[in-house]
Order: structure tokens, then sequence, then C-alpha cells
């Protein structure tokens, strides 16, 4: 885990620029409190916040490259890439010399030897970026499924590039801008890939690679998902998917420093733990160091519902007696949900809003706990996407539906305009029209989607789905992730993600992956040796949420204020009408998860606005 920035230009001397590029590394402290360094030149300027986690000596950033003491390339460095030591070897017998063992340094000379070619190679996650002297060409690239941010914003004479957006808005020339298209990425949740809230900035897509030269900008891609034929039957199939398993867990425990792995008592991170918890065995280590994170009084007054069916903590406790692991259960007070500056940090981390409101927070707070104990933590990320056990694939509305199918099921639970945004003005809410922004995305990545001649309707169109949930819901899930985990020194990883599974799963056929009438059955045969039955029998139920009405009464407060207060930066985006009707309900917070998400988002988009001195341009 690390934060990179960097300035580029090719009229300006940057050597007196060093405090400008300084500040907005210093933005990134949270995801490097290890380090933090500068490379100065005049055409460009890099820096680099380090959390050490590979190499604690030998890899400190920015990294150089020299030749018979002649400067060659610099590169900033955010990930791991998990074959270093095959390429560092191939590297070797190619001529490379190598100082350390880090990774960094293998990225370097990779770029040295194959140029543009060289992310091909890694398998990871990763993002990069690489001055070339003797060019005067800086590369950005992003990992395969976009598990690592890099978002970049072009200059009439270069580019700004940062992990995030608050390192670049740390620049005195970028104002906090959000116009129309921006607003509306925000309110969508249709993670389209590239795009960024605020104006003039891109992220670099998953799996491509960006080039900046003096004569212009060029975007090209190295990796995506492709279609063939699954040949293999059922038995080779959850063979092959158990060993690209086992596989990527023993690669994601590379690292000098504690891991531990989070569990939620469910399939995904049960599964990902019990390999890992054998490959520690085998390799004569271990216990596996798991958390999980619970609320104070949910067993208590906890009542399943069609979203959440079972509470996490009995599962919880069955695998880890199961894998005799070291845990730690990471208990969380409605004071904690409601701590002001923990609130805030989570809209400081993701840098825009969220509906989810003590979903976010409570995940924030468990990565903190981790975060004393371990510097890495493994998470079950995009096993339901890749093994089909997302719950809007199970029904036929939401799979066929003409728009992404995590917006069908906002649409049709929440609100007509998604997830969060019923407390919106209706003239505003007109004007964004979100549910046809969703459609005309989710039509552009139809245009996308890889396809095989003669594929059945069925599986062409899970296949889509499959593409979507690869493509697009990464971009709310894992980069929610990454964000949170990245503010507290926390590196998430996400074995699951990788490149070899990914191309398998997704083309094995849907009547294979519920071959047994149930979601992620494929994944379920795969690992089901390794866990306790009730594990593995477990229906999937989602991150939980607070029940303590105290929190609901709080959420009641916020909203009065809001109301109240005529200057509040949110004040003309408000529905007064239907904030009202929920104040005058005093079940609508309580018991309605629906009118809480609402609240909740428009609480942190008025707190966002304040904050970050936004101007809305819409």
């Amino acid at each position: 885990m690390s934060g990179i920035t960097g300035w580029v230009d090719f009229e300006r001397d940057l050597h007196r620029d060093g405090a400008t590029v300084r500040a907005m590394t210093a933005t990134l402290a949270g995801r490097g409190p290890d380090a933090e360094e500068l490379w100065l030149s005049s055409r460009a300027i890099l820096g680099h916040r380090r959390l050490a986690v590979v190499d604690r000596e030998g890899g400190r950033q920015p990294k150089v490259a020299e030749e018979d003491g002649k400067l060659l390339a610099v590169v900033v460095f955010n990930g791991e890439i998990y074959n270093a030591d095959e390429l560092r070897g191939q590297l070797v017998s190619h001529g490379h010399r190598f100082r350390t063992r880090s990774d960094t340094e293998v990225v370097l000379r990779a770029y040295l030897q194959w140029g543009a070619e060289a992310p091909r190679r890694f398998n990871g996650m990763f993002a990069f970026g690489i001055w070339d002297v003797r060019k005067e060409e800086l590369l950005l690239a992003r990992d395969h499924i976009g598990a690592k941010p890099l978002i970049y914003y072009p200059t009439p004479t270069g580019v700004l590039f940062g992990s995030e957006p608050k390192a670049i808005l740390a620049h005195p020339s970028v104002p906090a801008v959000v116009d129309f298209d921006g607003l509306r990425e925000v309110l969508s949740q249709s993670g389209t890939p590239g795009e960024v809230a605020f104006r003039g900035m891109k992220e670099v897509r998953a799996g491509h690679l960006v080039r900046i030269r003096r004569q212009g900008l060029t975007v090209e891609k190295f990796w995506g998902l492709e279609a063939y034929e699954h040949t293999d039957d059922l038995k080779t199939t959850i063979g092959t998917v158990r060993e690209l398993l086992e596989e990527s867990a023993a690669l994601h425990l590379m690292a000098d420093v504690p891991i531990c792995s989070l569990i939620s008592g469910g399939l995904d991170s049960s599964g990902l733990t019990a390999l890992v918890a054998k490959v520690l065995k085998a390799r004569g280590a271990g216990p596996v160091r798991t958390f999980t994170v619970d609320y104070r009084g949910l067993a208590e007054n906890f009542q399943p519902d069609e979203v959440r069916t079972t509470l996490d903590a009995p599962y919880v406790a069955d695998l880890v007696q199961h894998l005799g692991a070291e845990h730690t259960n990471v208990m969380v007070s409605t004071e904690d949900l409601l701590d002001p500056v923990m609130r805030a940090a989570t809209i400081r981390a993701r840098d825009v809003p969220s509906p989810l409101g003590d979903m976010q927070t409570g995940l924030y707070l468990l990565y903190r706990e981790a975060a004393i104990h371990s510097r890495v933590a493994l998470t079950g990320q995009l096993a339901d996407s890749l093994f089909g056990g997302l719950k809007w694939l199970q029904d036929p509305q939401f799979a066929n539906a003409d728009t992404f199918p995590w917006v069908a099921l906002a649409q049709k639970r929440a609100c007509a305009d998604g997830i969060g945004n019923g407390l919106l003005h209706p003239a505003l809410r007109a004007r964004l029209d979100i549910p046809g922004y969703c459609t005309e995305r989710f039509h552009q990545a139809l245009t996308e989607v890889p396809t095989i001649a003669g594929e059945d309707k069925l599986n062409r169109r899970m296949r889509e789905m499959t593409y979507m949930q690869l493509t697009r819901y990464p971009e709310t899930l894992i980069k929610n992730d990454e964000r949170l985990s990245g503010q507290v020194g926390l590196e998430a990883r996400f074995p699951y993600c990788d490149p070899r599974l990914l191309q398998y799963a997704f083309n094995t056929p849907w009547d294979m992956q519920i071959f047994d009438g149930r979601e992620k059955s494929v994944l379920r045969a795969a690992v089901a040796d390794l866990l306790p039955k009730s594990v593995v029998e477990r229906k999937k139920s989602p991150f939980p949420v607070s029940v303590d009405p105290t929190y609901a009464k709080v959420l009641r407060s916020e909203l009065t204020e809001l109301l109240d207060d005529p200057g509040a930066p949110a004040a003309a985006l408000i529905d007064r009408e239907g904030a009202r009707a929920v104040l005058d309900d005093p079940e609508s917070l309580a018991n309605g998860w629906r009118s809480r998400a609402n609240v909740e988002m428009l609480v942190q988009v008025n707190t966002w606005l304040r904050d970050y001195g936004i101007r809305l341009d819409i």
C-alpha cells in the first residue's frame, strides 16, 4: 500500500515547485505512514507515501534506474506484484542487475526491458507512474481489475496524477468543481470506468495505461476479459477453481509484515481464510489471524428480514473454532458509529459521499482495528461477482432489467432514482434523470462484452451480467474497501481478483455455476472440505448494520438541523416536503433502511460540499 502522486509539465521549470507536490503527497499520508519522499527535475516531480510491506529497507521510493551514471527512468508504485520473483529471474537473464528485493524495482526494470508491454506480464494489484527521462514521457498504468486507484488531470502543458482525487485537489490550480455528469456519477452507483466526480479528472481504467508526451495523451488497453468455450466437465471445473484459489491465496501471503484475514462467516471470506490457514500450516506458520465486526446490541435486537436473514456471529465462531484461528471480534458501539470524526473520515477516505452510512463507518472501524495488529488484510471481495452469488442474478426481473442489476434492485427496494436519492428535490431528480443515466451507461457497457458465437440466450445474458459485475461493480465495491483501508494504513488484498481465476470463472457456464440449484455452487464445492457444515450451508447475508434506535434518533436530529439551516451547502438540493414526511413518521428511520439511506446520503452530501469547498455547476 502506498500513495503516489506527481506533476509533469513540458513548458514550466518545476524545480521550484517541490512544495506543491509535497502538499499533494501529504494528503495521502494515511496510505503511507512509514515514509514520504519526492523526486524532482525540471519536467517532472514524483511524490510517494509508503506503507512498508515488502523489503522494508530496499523498497524506498521514488526509485530510479541508472546506467553508466546516466539516469534512465523513475517510478512511483502502489501495490504488489505477486510474480515478482519469476519476473526478476527473467530480467536477470536479460542482463539486468538488482540492488533490492522490492517488487518496485522489478516494475522499473520490466519497463526498461519491455516498455509499455510490461504490465501484461504482471500478476498483482498495481498502479504506477514511470517518468522516462530519455523520452520525456510519463506512463501511468492500473491493474487488471482496478484494485488500485490512479487518477489523472490533464493540463494545457502536462498532467497531474495521484492515487486519490484529494491529492490533485491539493494543487492550487485545480478547483473542486462537480458538474452535472459528475453528480450523476456519484448518485447513480453506475461505477463507470474512467469517470471521476470532480471536473477535469479521469481515472486510468482497469487493464489500461495512459501515455503522456509533449505531443499529447493516449490511452491503451493491455488486458481485458476474453470469451472462450468452456470445455472442462464439472469435476474438472471444481478442481481447477480450487487449484487457482490455492495458488492465489499463497501468492497473496507475500509480505514481510503481519497479515490477517477479514471474515464474516460467509462462504467467500471463510473459504479464502481456510485456504490461507492451509498454506500457513504447510509452511509451518500460523495460526491464521482473523478479524470481524459486530455491533453492540445487534444479537439481542436482531430481526431477520428480506435482506439480512442471519447474524454473522454464530458462523464466525464456528469457522474460528474449526480453523483454530487467532481471532479478534471488533465490537462497535452506537457512539462509535455516531462519532463525527469517524463519519467524516469515511467521506475523506472515499472523496465522495455514500448512502451506506453506518455500514461504511463500521467497515472503517474494522480496518482501523485490524491495522493495529497487521499491515495487510485479505478479503473475500468479488467472489460473489465471479461465482453468481449476488442476489439480483437469482431474480429474472433484475437479471433481465434494462439497466445494471444492482441499480434495478435499488430502484425497486429504495427509490426509483436509486438508493439514497429519495430526499433530493423532485425538480433536481427530474433534471438529473439518474435512471436514464444508468440505462445509458448500461448500454454502453453492453457493447464491450466479449461473446461466443452460438451461445444460448441464458448463458449470453449471464455472461453480460458477470461482465458488468467484473468491470463496473468493482468501481464501487473494491474501490470502497481499498480507500477505507488505505485511510488507516492497511493494505487490503483481493485474492479472488487473480487474473487467471477471473478469466476461468467468467467463462464457466451458468448451469455449472448453479449446478446444485444454489448460488456459488462451484465455489462451495471447491472449498467445502475445508469448512464447517454450518458455513457451507449458510445463505448469503450482507454486511451488518446497527439496530440501535439511538442511531435513528441522531439521524432525525441531523436532518432537522439541515432543514433549519438556510446556509447549509445542500440546502438548495433538498426535497423539504419529503424530508418533513420522514420526520413526521416516528418509525421511518427506526425500521426503514430505505429512509435511512436517503437521510444518510443527504447528510453526507452536505458534509462533502462543505468540507471539500465544492462548487456545484449543475
